[in-house]
């Protein structure tokens, strides 16, 4: 019972000293500037955390869903000469009836359109199945259905109608082509158009021998985003680059696979192909196609994280110069508590009360003051962003839970150690000597 009561008493002195303490002082105003300083210095500290990691966040996923696009969750590809075969990729559907797989050739190539000369990475496609996966191909056939010859370009061949789906019509055109957007509005060109295409295989002519050329149809163009890929990247139908390659029917350079887990699913894969013997098939998922670029982006994350960290860490230091000055000014009354009988304990605690109360308090003011900011930058137009560049105009926003957390424990620990020094000077005064003296 007197140990209870013992607890109540320390509280409630503890109490009344944290709040004798927190008021504004008139006769030390400076003291009370100084702790509004570090309320609203750790405020703003927070909130700029918060939001840059959202902004980090949110460009980093618009990277990365652009990239998951036209980089594939998985792909598997021969390490020798042999290609995939379309028995391998009937028993993989049989098994993996969860994924979703699109078969395809692919060669390098200079395309020449309109007299200028463009490198090309041809990929022949399924147009069925590479459009069940990849969204911007899918996308590139619907919008193919909106283009119409010129008045003065010839006739579209009968094995193209224009009123033919625009899906069947590339499919069942052999020589096709999609290519990028950026490449298609360079050279304006226009459904039926013809793009000549130079390939590395040799053909003898006379004496010499030349590459490999071929006349394709334009059906098309996609845009992905992202202006490499748009720039480089072709589409044609799996036999047209099957003629070109004098390749037999059935036989692949790789299967672009579609996988809501591609992480889980890559291991089951490689178990299954080399249960099979096919050791000579790799796998490849879209994050290490693209690791350094992340690993690049999440170096920048954490040090950006470090460095604004570093605003809280230097606005704290106004809470320990705002409690050292209130014990200084207060060394008469907290000697005189101690003689009258209150614990070191009692006036640690309330001072580290006081700084908790000033701390955590800008951390709230900075969390309330960060939604307010995301909400305006996500509602208003106030920074916008080229498209060409990032592939959106609008600037990204994610506020990731475990940046978050990592902003306010991280934020707690600063202002509980910047508490505990100035509670600890103001428990250690003599009270004798400052009775004495002063």
């Amino acid at each position: 019972m007197a140990k209870s009561h013992s607890l109540a008493t320390n509280t409630s002195i503890a109490k009344f000293l944290h709040g004798k303490f927190l008021r504004f002082d008139k006769s030390q105003p400076f003291i009370s500037i100084t702790a509004i300083l570090a309320f609203l210095g750790i405020g703003v500290g927070v909130m700029v955390l918060i939001v840059a990691m959202a902004i980090m966040n949110g460009m980093s996923k618009e990277f990365e869903k652009r990239l998951f696009v036209m980089s594939y969750p998985l792909t598997i590809f021969s390490l020798k000469q042999q290609g995939i075969s379309q028995s391998l990729v009937q028993e993989l559907e049989q098994h993996f009836p969860n994924l979703r797989f699109s078969p395809y050739l692919y060669t390098q190539a200079v395309a020449r359109i309109n007299g200028a000369m463009e490198a090309a990475m041809l990929f022949g496609v399924d147009s069925s199945r590479e459009a069940a996966i990849n969204p911007v191909f899918a996308k590139a056939l619907q919008g193919s259905q909106n283009l119409a010859p010129s008045a003065d370009k010839p006739p579209i061949p009968p094995t193209m109608p224009a009123t033919q789906p625009p899906r069947e019509a590339f499919q069942n055109n052999k020589f096709s082509i999609i290519v990028g957007k950026s490449v298609a509005d360079m050279h304006f060109l226009e459904f039926g158009d013809k793009i000549t295409l130079f390939f590395t295989q040799f053909e003898p002519a006379g004496l010499t021998l030349t590459p490999t050329m071929k006349r394709f149809s334009f059906m098309g163009s996609f845009s992905s985003g992202v202006s490499g890929y748009d720039s480089a990247y072709m589409y044609s139908t799996i036999d047209a680059l099957q003629a070109i390659k004098k390749l037999p029917q059935g036989l692949y350079d790789g299967v672009h696979i579609h996988s809501a887990n591609p992480m889980q699913d890559k291991p089951k894969l490689r178990e299954y192909l080399d249960k099979k013997g096919l050791q000579h098939i790799g796998i490849e998922g879209w994050w290490e196609r693209n690791s350094n670029l992340f690993a690049a982006m999440d170096l920048e994350k954490r040090v950006l994280f470090i460095v604004l960290m570093l605003i809280i860490l230097m606005a704290s230091l106004n809470i320990i110069s705002s409690l050292l000055m209130v014990v200084m000014n207060r060394r008469k009354e907290i000697a005189l508590l101690l003689s009258l009988g209150a614990s070191a304990g009692e006036i640690r605690k309330s001072f580290f009360m006081l700084g908790l109360t000033i701390g955590l308090s800008g951390i709230v003011f900075g969390v309330v003051l960060s939604g307010v900011v995301l909400f305006v930058l996500d509602t208003f137009p106030i920074i916008t962003l080229p498209a060409d560049v990032y592939g959106v105009s609008k600037l990204p926003l994610d506020v990731g839970v475990l940046d978050f957390c990592a902003t306010i424990i991280g934020a707690v620990c600063i202002v509980c150690l910047s508490s505990y020094y100035p509670a600890k000077k103001a428990a250690q005064i003599d009270a004798l000597n400052v009775l004495r003296n002063e």
